[in-house]
């Protein structure tokens, strides 16, 4: 018997089955359009591109753009967002395969959603798949068979109008009295053409908070949608409690029994629980919500038309993506203004340096995400008169006024004043951390000590060298340029005992703590009594009171001024001086004997912004700053990092090395290398030993370019990025356009 006739032997029954081959069925592609271009759900930058596929007849009315559907890529089912529809594929037939299913008949990413991820894509160097995955909420299938929108009749939509018309007039004719060039901004709200502001609010717990709501409901009635992104989760608390107080709904079920949703603005954060997430994403990209607030998840709500995008704090470090493109909320919410002939609005009580260069008409450039704004400033005797008395006690004010405690954390001056306070009222006291941070200075001034090249600071490491956080640059022979001192120290600041040191000045008060580390934590709120509140930055408690005067502090301290000469990275000045008028906005004014002290030494630019409540002093002295240094804003700016051959590879293929179109740039000071760096990155000290070896040779670099080049380095970085990737080249390799934390 040959191999070909041998069989394997069965027992009776149990021989084993013949699989009958199910016949395929034929598909037939859709009469209309048959070819969907495809976003798929691919982080991987060289596969950022659209994909073929054939649409079935059968899935031709559900498979429209903007819906989800499941295709087959690379043996693998994956998840994508339907671009387009197309005639004809570029693709062989051969190799087009049909789409599998629809998952979502609804249209997730609308038409002028998808325009806007492209721009945002194309301006940060990522793909649009990169923004799909922040922009769009996972998936939740009960969510879509809800009956979300709740039937509302035309007796109550038109009260509700009068109502609101109402509040917009009184807010509006209140506006009027205090700041200037309002009255652009309420023109801007009412066309239909693109306008960018910066705005300088004036101080008050709550004084932003009734401004945005003013814009909102001009909006609203305008019948343009809103877009707020708020530094954190308070600031949306805040806000939404302001928009229930003038007659805003929020999104939430109605009282009927088919389980309804209904409302006139929606909370959107990455901190949302999926099911409600998705349910405020649906019904903004469906039109039911027109008003959206949150964090910078929000930047990318669904709106459509000539909507209003605002945001609060543009110089927060959180508005910054944390995932690949690393795209700012201040750039995108400017961006997407621009694409929608909408108003963008930039609200900070310390201006950004990107506010500050976008207000002079005369040096700004226009790129995807910045150009010139209006600025809108309060009225001085106004802006006097809403503030509070804020005093400088650094040590020639101390010694004029005869204080024996000079060079005291809390010297006798501010006791007296604090004392006084405490008899009618709580008193907030802000410290600038809570852990120790360390930085090299004068050991004969105490000025910071930073590099001559590039004005960065210098850091010591571990060898015991000197060098640059920013260009890297070793520093040998080092001189003071303000007393020529030639010795460095470590300055170590920490605030762990200060309610211990408080306590002992000021007996029998009680003490409240609201600081992350704290076993309590942030606390919330505190009522209007005498008592001692002790807080860093973004963690002050609010007052509640009885009426207005009861929800303010009767006085405020800042405490360790000196810090902010220590502190790191390009907007630390802008950081502090952020900080700093926060917790100065929730202080009475003066008109009812509000005091703000501000103690210790520091830049002297930066006291007097926070005693006349103009940040535009220190707006425009780091602008001239960045000019001499050629920094962002003044130039565009890219972060590459990763290991070394790879980020030295990156910056030959994009012509910042070696010669090429973008090795140099020129300056005022004439014409400088466009790279600074690298720099080595220190080691992770949490690392898993596997992976240790993966981390030994990372370095960063910074590639600076004209602002009019911007778009052409995202496009660069983005090309040799994808060029590493497909050549499977080894190494960690990224980059961030406009960065903030990483110079």
């Amino acid at each position: 018997m040959s191999t070909e006739d041998a069989e394997q032997l069965a027992l009776d029954g149990l021989a084993p089955r013949k699989r009958r081959k199910r016949a395929s069925t034929p598909k037939t592609p859709a009469a209309e359009h048959p070819i969907a271009q495809v976003v798929l759900d691919i982080q991987a930058t060289h596969l950022g591109q659209t994909f073929d596929y054939y649409v079935e007849e059968k899935y031709s009315e559900d498979a429209q753009p903007g819906v989800m559907v499941r295709v087959r890529f690379g043996g693998q089912r994956v998840n994508g967002i339907v671009w387009n529809r197309t005639d004809t594929s570029e693709t062989p037939e051969s190799s087009l395969r049909f789409i599998e299913r629809v998952v979502s008949d609804h249209v997730l990413v609308p038409a002028s959603m998808r325009n806007d991820v492209t721009l945002i894509a194309d301006a940060f160097g990522g793909t649009r798949a990169n923004i799909l995955r922040l922009a769009v909420p996972a998936r939740v299938a009960r969510v879509e068979q809800e009956h979300r929108l709740g039937n509302r009749t035309n007796i109550e939509k038109n009260r509700r109008r009068e109502s609101l018309a109402e509040v917009e007039r009184e807010s509006y004719e209140q506006l009027q009295r205090q700041y200037g060039n309002i009255n652009l901004l309420h023109e801007a709200l009412e066309s239909q053409r693109f306008q960018s502001f910066v705005f300088d609010p004036l101080p008050g717990a709550d004084h932003w908070r009734q401004c945005a709501a003013w814009m909102v409901v001009l909006a609203l009635l305008q019948g343009k949608p809103a877009v707020l992104v708020l530094p954190t989760m308070r600031e949306i608390e805040d806000m939404a409690e302001t928009l229930q107080a003038i007659g805003l709904r929020p999104f939430a079920p109605t009282q009927s029994s088919d389980g309804a949703y209904d409302g006139d603005f929606a909370i959107l954060n990455a901190q949302m629980a999926p099911v409600e997430r998705y349910r405020a994403y649906l019904a903004t990209s469906e039109g039911q919500v027109r008003c959206v607030i949150g964090t910078r998840a929000a930047m990318y709500a669904p709106v459509d038309g000539n909507a209003l995008f605002f945001i609060l704090d543009d110089v927060c470090y959180q508005d910054a993506d944390g995932m690949m493109p690393y795209a700012n909320a201040r750039g995108v919410l400017r961006l997407r203004a621009k694409s929608h002939n909408g108003v963008f609005v930039a609200m900070a009580n310390a201006r950004s340096v990107q506010s500050q260069w976008e207000t002079d008409a005369a040096h700004v450039r226009t790129t995807q995400v910045s150009g010139f704004s209006t600025p809108i400033h309060a009225f001085p005797a106004v802006t006097k008169e809403a503030s509070p008395w804020i005093r400088w006690l650094n040590r020639d004010e101390l010694a004029r006024l005869a204080d024996a405690t000079i060079g005291a954390r809390v010297p006798h001056t501010a006791v007296r004043v604090l004392s006084k306070a405490l008899g009618s009222g709580p008193v907030l006291l802000s410290i600038p951390q809570d852990g120790i941070s360390e930085a090299l200075s004068c050991a004969k001034c105490h000025r910071q000590a930073r590099c001559s090249y590039c004005t960065g600071p210098l850091e010591r490491l571990l060898d015991g060298s000197v060098r640059c956080r920013w260009c890297g640059s070793a520093t040998v022979q080092w001189a003071c340029p303000a007393c020529r001192g030639e010795r460095m120290r470590v300055v170590r600041v920490g605030a762990a005992g200060t309610a211990q040191e408080l306590s002992r000045l000021f007996r029998g008060v009680p003490i409240v703590l609201s600081t992350p580390s704290q076993p309590r934590g942030i606390v919330s709120d505190i009522g209007f009594t005498p008592q001692l509140v002790i807080a860093t930055p973004g963690a002050e408690p609010r007052v509640r009171g009885r009426n207005p005067s009861e929800c303010e502090y009767r006085a405020v301290a800042i405490l360790d001024a000196w810090t902010s000469l220590y502190a790191f990275g390009i907007d630390a000045g802008i950081d502090t001086l952020t900080s700093w008028m926060r917790a100065v906005s929730l202080c009475a004014p003066r008109i009812r004997g509000g005091q703000a002290l501000v103690i210790g030494e520091t830049d002297p630019t930066l006291a007097q912004s926070l005693m006349l409540w103009n940040s535009t002093l220190l707006a425009q002295t780091e602008l001239q700053e960045r000019e001499q240094t050629a920094l962002p804003p003044v130039f565009a700016a890219a972060c590459v990092w990763g290991r070394r051959d790879a980020v030295k590879a990156m910056l030959e293929r994009i012509g910042a090395l070696g010669g090429g179109d973008m090795s140099a740039i020129e300056t005022a000071e004439g014409v400088l290398p466009s790279v600074l760096g690298p720099v080595p990155i220190p080691q992770p000290r949490t690392i898993d030993s596997r992976e240790l070896e993966g981390t030994a040779d990372r370095v960063k670099a910074v590639v600076r370019v004209p602002q009019s080049r911007r778009g052409e380095l995202a496009l660069r970085l983005r090309s040799a990025s994808a060029l590493h990737v497909a050549a499977r080249e080894p190494g960690e390799l990224r980059f961030q356009l406009d960065p903030k934390e990483r110079i």
